[in-house]
Protein backbone atom coordinates (compact mmCIF):
# COMPACT_ATOMS: atom_id res chain seq x y z
CA UNK A 1 0.00 0.00 0.00
CA UNK A 2 1.20 3.47 -0.81
CA UNK A 3 2.15 5.89 1.99
CA UNK A 4 -1.30 7.39 2.50
CA UNK A 5 -1.80 10.44 4.69
CA UNK A 6 -5.31 11.82 5.32
CA UNK A 7 -6.01 15.30 6.65
CA UNK A 8 -9.53 15.04 8.08
CA UNK A 9 -12.15 17.80 8.17
CA UNK A 10 -9.99 20.84 7.49
CA UNK A 11 -11.83 23.90 6.17
CA UNK A 12 -10.90 25.46 2.89
CA UNK A 13 -10.69 29.26 2.90
CA UNK A 14 -14.25 29.23 1.53
CA UNK A 15 -15.35 27.48 4.72
CA UNK A 16 -16.08 24.10 3.10
CA UNK A 17 -14.73 21.19 5.21
CA UNK A 18 -12.79 18.56 3.26
CA UNK A 19 -10.59 15.51 3.60
CA UNK A 20 -7.29 15.80 1.73
CA UNK A 21 -5.47 12.60 0.87
CA UNK A 22 -1.74 12.67 0.23
CA UNK A 23 -0.03 9.64 -1.29
CA UNK A 24 3.71 9.51 -1.85
CA UNK A 25 3.92 13.27 -1.42
CA UNK A 26 1.23 14.19 -3.96
CA UNK A 27 -2.41 15.20 -3.50
CA UNK A 28 -4.38 12.09 -4.43
CA UNK A 29 -7.90 13.20 -3.44
CA UNK A 30 -9.88 16.16 -2.14
CA UNK A 31 -13.14 14.76 -0.78
CA UNK A 32 -16.14 15.88 1.22
CA UNK A 33 -15.28 15.74 4.92
CA UNK A 34 -15.57 12.21 6.25
CA UNK A 35 -15.73 10.59 2.83
CA UNK A 36 -12.08 9.71 2.14
CA UNK A 37 -11.03 6.14 2.83
CA UNK A 38 -8.73 5.50 5.78
CA UNK A 39 -5.05 6.29 5.56
CA UNK A 40 -1.91 4.84 7.05
CA UNK A 41 -1.50 8.13 8.91
CA UNK A 42 -4.48 10.30 9.83
CA UNK A 43 -4.61 13.84 11.19
CA UNK A 44 -7.80 15.24 12.70
CA UNK A 45 -7.93 18.84 11.44
CA UNK A 46 -11.33 19.75 12.91
CA UNK A 47 -11.33 23.46 13.70
CA UNK A 48 -8.41 24.21 11.37
CA UNK A 49 -8.24 25.84 7.97
CA UNK A 50 -6.15 24.50 5.11
CA UNK A 51 -4.71 26.49 2.22
CA UNK A 52 -1.97 25.91 -0.28
CA UNK A 53 1.37 26.40 1.43
CA UNK A 54 2.10 29.95 2.52
CA UNK A 55 4.73 31.82 0.54
CA UNK A 56 6.76 34.59 2.16
CA UNK A 57 8.01 36.69 -0.75
CA UNK A 58 10.49 38.73 1.29
CA UNK A 59 12.74 37.16 3.93
CA UNK A 60 16.44 37.11 4.81
CA UNK A 61 17.74 33.58 5.25
CA UNK A 62 21.53 33.74 5.46
CA UNK A 63 22.14 33.18 9.19
CA UNK A 64 25.62 34.70 9.35
CA UNK A 65 24.51 38.10 8.01
CA UNK A 66 24.00 40.50 10.88
CA UNK A 67 21.53 42.02 11.36
CA UNK A 68 19.73 40.74 8.25
CA UNK A 69 19.85 36.97 8.63
CA UNK A 70 18.08 33.92 10.03
CA UNK A 71 17.84 30.13 9.75
CA UNK A 72 15.74 28.91 6.83
CA UNK A 73 13.42 26.59 8.74
CA UNK A 74 13.00 29.03 11.64
CA UNK A 75 11.28 31.44 9.24
CA UNK A 76 9.90 28.69 7.02
CA UNK A 77 8.10 25.53 8.08
CA UNK A 78 8.20 26.35 11.79
CA UNK A 79 6.01 29.37 10.97
CA UNK A 80 3.69 27.62 8.55
CA UNK A 81 5.56 28.88 5.49
CA UNK A 82 6.35 26.22 2.91
CA UNK A 83 8.22 28.49 0.46
CA UNK A 84 10.45 31.44 1.28
CA UNK A 85 12.00 33.88 -1.16
CA UNK A 86 15.26 35.31 0.10
CA UNK A 87 15.04 38.92 -1.00
CA UNK A 88 18.53 39.90 -2.02
CA UNK A 89 20.68 38.73 0.88
CA UNK A 90 23.19 37.50 -1.69
CA UNK A 91 24.68 38.90 -4.83
CA UNK A 92 26.73 36.95 -7.32
CA UNK A 93 29.58 36.43 -4.86
CA UNK A 94 27.55 34.27 -2.44
CA UNK A 95 24.36 33.15 -4.13
CA UNK A 96 25.88 29.71 -4.70
CA UNK A 97 26.22 29.23 -0.93
CA UNK A 98 22.54 30.06 -0.44
CA UNK A 99 21.58 27.67 -3.25
CA UNK A 100 23.58 24.90 -1.56
CA UNK A 101 21.88 25.54 1.79
CA UNK A 102 18.62 24.25 0.33
CA UNK A 103 19.95 20.72 0.71
CA UNK A 104 19.89 21.09 4.51
CA UNK A 105 16.47 22.76 4.71
CA UNK A 106 12.97 21.34 4.81
CA UNK A 107 11.46 24.60 3.55
CA UNK A 108 11.40 25.37 -0.18
CA UNK A 109 13.84 28.21 -0.92
CA UNK A 110 13.91 30.61 -3.88
CA UNK A 111 15.95 33.78 -4.19
CA UNK A 112 16.15 37.27 -5.59
CA UNK A 113 19.67 38.09 -6.74
CA UNK A 114 20.99 41.32 -5.26
CA UNK A 115 22.28 43.43 -8.16
CA UNK A 116 25.29 44.24 -6.00
CA UNK A 117 27.71 41.34 -6.14
CA UNK A 118 28.45 41.67 -2.39
CA UNK A 119 24.81 41.48 -1.31
CA UNK A 120 24.17 42.24 2.36
CA UNK A 121 27.76 41.66 3.39
CA UNK A 122 27.43 45.44 3.79
CA UNK A 123 24.23 47.46 4.22
CA UNK A 124 25.38 50.11 1.73
CA UNK A 125 25.86 47.54 -1.03
CA UNK A 126 24.91 49.95 -3.84
CA UNK A 127 27.12 52.81 -2.70
CA UNK A 128 29.99 51.79 -4.99
CA UNK A 129 29.11 51.16 -8.63
CA UNK A 130 32.13 48.88 -8.92
CA UNK A 131 30.13 46.35 -6.87
CA UNK A 132 27.47 46.18 -9.61
CA UNK A 133 28.89 43.89 -12.28
CA UNK A 134 26.34 43.58 -15.11
CA UNK A 135 28.02 40.66 -16.82
CA UNK A 136 28.55 38.68 -13.64
CA UNK A 137 24.95 39.24 -12.53
CA UNK A 138 23.61 38.09 -15.89
CA UNK A 139 25.80 34.99 -15.92
CA UNK A 140 24.83 34.16 -12.33
CA UNK A 141 21.11 34.49 -13.01
CA UNK A 142 21.46 32.16 -15.98
CA UNK A 143 23.43 29.66 -13.89
CA UNK A 144 20.55 29.17 -11.42
CA UNK A 145 17.36 29.37 -13.52
CA UNK A 146 15.29 27.25 -11.11
CA UNK A 147 16.46 29.14 -8.02
CA UNK A 148 16.80 32.82 -8.91
CA UNK A 149 13.32 34.22 -9.58
CA UNK A 150 14.12 37.93 -9.77
CA UNK A 151 16.49 40.76 -8.95
CA UNK A 152 16.64 42.94 -5.84
CA UNK A 153 17.63 46.60 -5.67
CA UNK A 154 17.46 48.45 -2.35
CA UNK A 155 16.81 52.00 -3.46
CA UNK A 156 17.12 54.13 -0.35
CA UNK A 157 19.60 56.82 0.54
CA UNK A 158 21.53 54.82 3.12
CA UNK A 159 22.15 52.07 0.56
CA UNK A 160 22.92 53.99 -2.63
CA UNK A 161 24.67 56.99 -0.98
CA UNK A 162 25.86 59.34 -3.77
CA UNK A 163 24.76 57.07 -6.62
CA UNK A 164 21.13 58.14 -6.59
CA UNK A 165 18.99 56.40 -9.20
CA UNK A 166 21.90 54.91 -11.20
CA UNK A 167 21.88 51.45 -9.51
CA UNK A 168 18.26 51.02 -10.60
CA UNK A 169 19.12 51.94 -14.18
CA UNK A 170 21.78 49.23 -14.14
CA UNK A 171 19.32 46.78 -12.56
CA UNK A 172 16.91 47.55 -15.39
CA UNK A 173 19.61 46.58 -17.91
CA UNK A 174 20.26 43.29 -16.07
CA UNK A 175 16.52 42.57 -15.93
CA UNK A 176 16.23 43.18 -19.67
CA UNK A 177 19.02 40.69 -20.41
CA UNK A 178 17.78 38.00 -18.02
CA UNK A 179 14.02 38.48 -18.45
CA UNK A 180 13.67 38.66 -14.67
CA UNK A 181 11.47 41.04 -12.67
CA UNK A 182 12.90 43.45 -10.12
CA UNK A 183 11.85 43.83 -6.52
CA UNK A 184 12.65 47.36 -5.41
CA UNK A 185 13.02 48.27 -1.75
CA UNK A 186 11.86 51.85 -1.13
CA UNK A 187 12.88 53.97 1.83
CA UNK A 188 14.39 57.34 2.60
CA UNK A 189 15.39 59.66 -0.24
CA UNK A 190 17.39 60.09 -2.35
CA UNK A 191 16.33 58.79 -4.77
CA UNK A 192 12.79 60.12 -4.71
CA UNK A 193 9.84 57.81 -5.24
CA UNK A 194 8.89 59.99 -8.23
CA UNK A 195 12.20 59.02 -9.88
CA UNK A 196 11.99 55.32 -8.99
CA UNK A 197 8.51 54.41 -10.18
CA UNK A 198 8.88 55.42 -13.87
CA UNK A 199 11.75 52.92 -14.20
CA UNK A 200 9.61 49.99 -13.10
CA UNK A 201 7.63 47.75 -15.44
CA UNK A 202 4.60 45.53 -15.13
CA UNK A 203 5.39 42.50 -12.96
CA UNK A 204 8.11 44.35 -11.07
CA UNK A 205 7.45 44.67 -7.34
CA UNK A 206 7.66 47.54 -4.89
CA UNK A 207 8.28 46.18 -1.40
CA UNK A 208 7.73 48.21 1.80
CA UNK A 209 4.94 50.00 -0.06
CA UNK A 210 3.17 50.86 3.22
CA UNK A 211 6.16 52.41 4.98
CA UNK A 212 5.63 55.61 6.94
CA UNK A 213 8.75 57.48 5.84
CA UNK A 214 8.50 60.88 4.21
CA UNK A 215 9.59 59.47 0.85
CA UNK A 216 6.57 57.19 0.46
CA UNK A 217 3.88 56.51 -2.11
CA UNK A 218 1.24 58.87 -0.71
CA UNK A 219 1.16 62.65 -0.37
CA UNK A 220 0.68 64.62 2.83
CA UNK A 221 -3.09 64.23 2.54
CA UNK A 222 -2.85 60.45 2.14
CA UNK A 223 -3.58 60.44 -1.58
CA UNK A 224 -1.59 58.17 -3.90
CA UNK A 225 1.09 59.89 -5.95
CA UNK A 226 0.23 60.18 -9.68
CA UNK A 227 3.34 58.12 -10.44
CA UNK A 228 1.96 55.32 -8.26
CA UNK A 229 -1.40 55.33 -10.02
CA UNK A 230 0.38 55.18 -13.39
CA UNK A 231 2.68 52.37 -12.24
CA UNK A 232 -0.18 50.22 -10.97
CA UNK A 233 -1.95 50.71 -14.30
CA UNK A 234 1.20 49.27 -15.96
CA UNK A 235 0.95 46.18 -13.74
CA UNK A 236 3.43 47.06 -10.96
CA UNK A 237 2.88 44.83 -7.90
CA UNK A 238 2.59 46.10 -4.33
CA UNK A 239 4.26 44.00 -1.62
CA UNK A 240 4.01 44.68 2.11
CA UNK A 241 7.53 43.71 3.26
CA UNK A 242 6.73 44.70 6.86
CA UNK A 243 10.23 44.62 8.35
CA UNK A 244 11.60 46.45 11.35
CA UNK A 245 11.08 49.93 9.91
CA UNK A 246 8.80 49.63 6.89
CA UNK A 247 5.15 49.24 7.86
CA UNK A 248 2.85 52.01 9.08
CA UNK A 249 -0.79 51.58 10.07
CA UNK A 250 -1.44 55.19 9.03
CA UNK A 251 -0.05 54.57 5.56
CA UNK A 252 -1.97 51.31 5.30
CA UNK A 253 -5.18 53.14 6.17
CA UNK A 254 -4.42 55.83 3.58
CA UNK A 255 -3.96 53.08 0.99
CA UNK A 256 -7.30 51.56 2.01
CA UNK A 257 -9.10 54.86 1.64
CA UNK A 258 -7.57 55.31 -1.81
CA UNK A 259 -8.36 51.79 -2.98
CA UNK A 260 -4.67 50.88 -3.33
CA UNK A 261 -4.56 47.19 -2.44
CA UNK A 262 -1.66 44.92 -1.60
CA UNK A 263 -0.81 42.19 -4.08
CA UNK A 264 1.30 40.18 -1.65
CA UNK A 265 1.87 40.19 2.09
CA UNK A 266 5.43 39.44 3.12
CA UNK A 267 7.30 39.78 6.37
CA UNK A 268 10.89 40.94 5.66
CA UNK A 269 11.67 38.69 8.61
CA UNK A 270 15.07 38.04 10.10
CA UNK A 271 16.34 37.06 13.52
CA UNK A 272 16.01 40.44 15.22
CA UNK A 273 12.45 41.28 14.21
CA UNK A 274 11.32 37.67 14.66
CA UNK A 275 12.46 37.49 18.27
CA UNK A 276 11.89 41.09 19.32
CA UNK A 277 9.13 42.31 16.99
CA UNK A 278 7.38 44.01 15.40
CA UNK A 279 7.25 41.25 12.74
CA UNK A 280 7.40 38.00 14.79
CA UNK A 281 5.96 35.77 12.02
CA UNK A 282 4.21 35.90 8.68
CA UNK A 283 0.99 34.84 10.45
CA UNK A 284 1.34 37.82 12.82
CA UNK A 285 1.78 40.21 9.89
CA UNK A 286 -1.23 38.70 8.11
CA UNK A 287 -3.29 39.14 11.28
CA UNK A 288 -2.59 42.89 11.20
CA UNK A 289 -4.49 43.09 7.92
CA UNK A 290 -7.45 41.27 9.47
CA UNK A 291 -7.34 43.93 12.18
CA UNK A 292 -7.46 46.59 9.45
CA UNK A 293 -10.66 45.01 8.13
CA UNK A 294 -9.38 43.25 5.02
CA UNK A 295 -11.37 40.15 3.98
CA UNK A 296 -9.99 36.85 5.22
CA UNK A 297 -9.79 35.41 1.69
CA UNK A 298 -7.80 38.43 0.43
CA UNK A 299 -5.25 38.00 3.22
CA UNK A 300 -4.78 34.28 2.52
CA UNK A 301 -4.64 34.81 -1.25
CA UNK A 302 -1.84 37.34 -0.74
CA UNK A 303 0.46 34.60 0.60
CA UNK A 304 -0.77 31.83 -1.71
CA UNK A 305 -2.42 32.53 -5.08
CA UNK A 306 -1.01 36.02 -5.66
CA UNK A 307 2.52 35.16 -4.54
CA UNK A 308 2.55 31.99 -6.66
CA UNK A 309 1.32 33.98 -9.64
CA UNK A 310 4.20 36.44 -9.35
CA UNK A 311 6.67 33.57 -9.08
CA UNK A 312 5.15 32.02 -12.21
CA UNK A 313 4.63 28.85 -10.20
CA UNK A 314 0.83 28.50 -10.07
CA UNK A 315 1.07 25.02 -8.57
CA UNK A 316 2.31 26.60 -5.33
CA UNK A 317 -0.93 28.54 -4.99
CA UNK A 318 -3.54 25.83 -5.37
CA UNK A 319 -4.83 22.56 -3.91
CA UNK A 320 -5.22 20.25 -6.88
CA UNK A 321 -5.13 16.49 -7.34
CA UNK A 322 -1.87 15.43 -8.96
CA UNK A 323 0.20 18.32 -7.59
CA UNK A 324 2.90 17.87 -4.98
CA UNK A 325 1.36 18.33 -1.53
CA UNK A 326 2.09 21.90 -0.52
CA UNK A 327 -0.27 22.79 2.33
CA UNK A 328 -0.55 24.97 5.42
CA UNK A 329 -2.90 24.15 8.28
CA UNK A 330 -3.80 27.09 10.48
CA UNK A 331 -6.18 28.31 13.14
CA UNK A 332 -8.10 31.58 13.23
CA UNK A 333 -8.33 32.30 16.93
CA UNK A 334 -10.78 34.87 18.22
CA UNK A 335 -8.79 36.88 20.72
CA UNK A 336 -8.20 40.52 21.43
CA UNK A 337 -4.68 41.39 20.28
CA UNK A 338 -2.76 44.65 20.30
CA UNK A 339 -0.74 44.92 17.11
CA UNK A 340 2.23 47.27 16.75
CA UNK A 341 3.60 48.69 13.50
CA UNK A 342 7.18 49.69 12.69
CA UNK A 343 6.67 53.17 14.15
CA UNK A 344 5.13 52.16 17.46
CA UNK A 345 1.59 52.75 16.19
CA UNK A 346 -1.00 50.40 17.67
CA UNK A 347 -4.27 48.87 16.55
CA UNK A 348 -6.54 46.33 18.24
CA UNK A 349 -7.62 43.21 16.39
CA UNK A 350 -10.09 40.51 17.36
CA UNK A 351 -8.69 37.62 15.28
CA UNK A 352 -5.22 36.13 15.09
CA UNK A 353 -3.83 33.51 12.72
CA UNK A 354 -1.72 30.67 14.10
CA UNK A 355 0.07 28.17 11.87
CA UNK A 356 -0.34 24.62 13.13
CA UNK A 357 1.29 22.41 10.51
CA UNK A 358 2.58 22.13 6.97
CA UNK A 359 2.83 19.44 4.35
CA UNK A 360 5.85 19.99 2.12
CA UNK A 361 8.30 17.85 0.17
CA UNK A 362 6.38 14.69 1.01
CA UNK A 363 6.36 15.18 4.78
CA UNK A 364 4.12 16.67 7.45
CA UNK A 365 5.62 18.97 10.07
CA UNK A 366 3.96 20.54 13.08
CA UNK A 367 4.63 24.24 13.52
Amino acid sequence: MKDRYVLRSAQLVSGVPVDIVVEDGAIAEVAEAGRAAAGVIEQDCTGLYVSSGWIDLHVHAVPEFDPYGDEIDEIGIKQGVTTIVDAGSCGADRIGDLAASRERARTNVLALLNVSRIGLARIDELSDLAWIDRGLAIDTARKYPDFIVGLKARMSGSVVKENGIEPLRIARDIARETNLPIMVHIGSAPPRIQDILPLLNGNDVVTHFLNGKSNNLFDADGRPLPELVDAIARGLRMDVGHGTASFSFKTAEAAQRSGIAFDTISSDIYRGNRLNGPVRSLAHVMSKFLALGYPFADVINAVTVRAAEWLNKPELGRIQVGDAANLTLFEVRQERTEFVDSEGGKRIGTHHLYAKGVFVNGRFFEC
